[in-house]
């Protein structure tokens, strides 16, 4: 469950009566109540939570089923795939509303015997009531969410060896300006922002949890050499690969890999 460089798990944390992990704004520290923090698989570091009082949920996403885009499209949002966490404050309804969901779920997890269908089903209502949480930015399934949703799938699944928006715009069989058109209006980034921030992303994973050198983490990337994965790095970040690793050398040895 600590593992850092574990990469299938989607993680939720539940703080109860707690200030956040992070500042929103000045003195947000200082706020008690219930936050809910979801990690999505692939983040670099992890978040603090020594010490809180709360409740962990992780979980693989094979347990959730593949055939319910629109679910899944919801899911993936309010997890923020893209970036390292994704935060929603809980008034006391909706906490009393996932408290009740999540006994049910504890309930039949610690259950002996074959029951996982159970468990699926409750996960399933309990992430439901979080996408409840956190309507307002992501509402309605149209067909655009659901070329989203189909992106980011290919994404997964091709980016280290394509990354031209072409490719999957013809995979969704429209064009990439309109396919640049509904990211940019979903997610508010281009199919090539999103691709670079793919790779990125897996770069400062391998960086930080790998024993590969950078050299040897450019080839992995697909790139035909270290200058131009390189130079791609710092375009993309503001630092070279190795200005990143000594970076994050001193943050995980100061903070044990943790965000705060």
């Amino acid at each position: 469950m600590n593992d850092p460089g574990r990469k299938d798990f989607f993680e939720i944390v539940w703080l109860k009566n707690e200030g956040p992990l992070h500042a929103l704004k000045m003195n947000d520290f200082d706020v008690k109540g219930d936050w809910i923090y979801l990690i999505p698989p692939y983040r670099v570091h992890q978040l603090n939570k020594a010490g809180k009082n709360g409740e962990l949920i992780s979980f693989k996403r094979e347990i959730l089923e593949e055939g319910d885009k629109e679910f899944l499209l919801d899911l993936f949002k309010i997890f923020n795939v893209q970036g390292e966490f994704s935060c929603l404050q809980l008034d006391a309804e909706a906490a009393e509303g996932l408290s009740k969901v999540y006994q049910l779920l504890i309930d039949e997890y610690q259950k002996a015997g074959d029951n996982l269908v159970i468990v699926k089903s409750l996960l399933k209502v309990f992430l439901l009531k979080l996408i409840n949480v956190k309507e307002q930015e992501f509402t309605g399934h149209d067909i655009h969410q659901k070329r989203v949703y189909e992106f980011l799938m290919l994404l997964e699944s091709n980016y280290l060896q394509v990354r031209n928006t072409d490719f999957y715009a013809g995979k969704l069989g429209i064009s990439s300006k309109r396919l640049n058109q509904i990211l940019k209006e979903k997610l508010d980034k281009t199919g090539m922002q999103l691709i670079h921030d793919r790779i990125i992303l897996e770069a400062k994973r391998l960086i930080i949890h790998s024993e590969s050198t950078i050299k040897e983490i450019a080839y992995d990337l697909g790139f035909s050499d270290r200058p131009y994965f390189s130079r791609f790095f710092k375009k993309q970040t503001g630092q070279t690969p190795d200005a990143f690793q000594k970076q994050a050398l001193s943050h995980v040895k100061l903070k044990n890999n943790t965000l705060v």
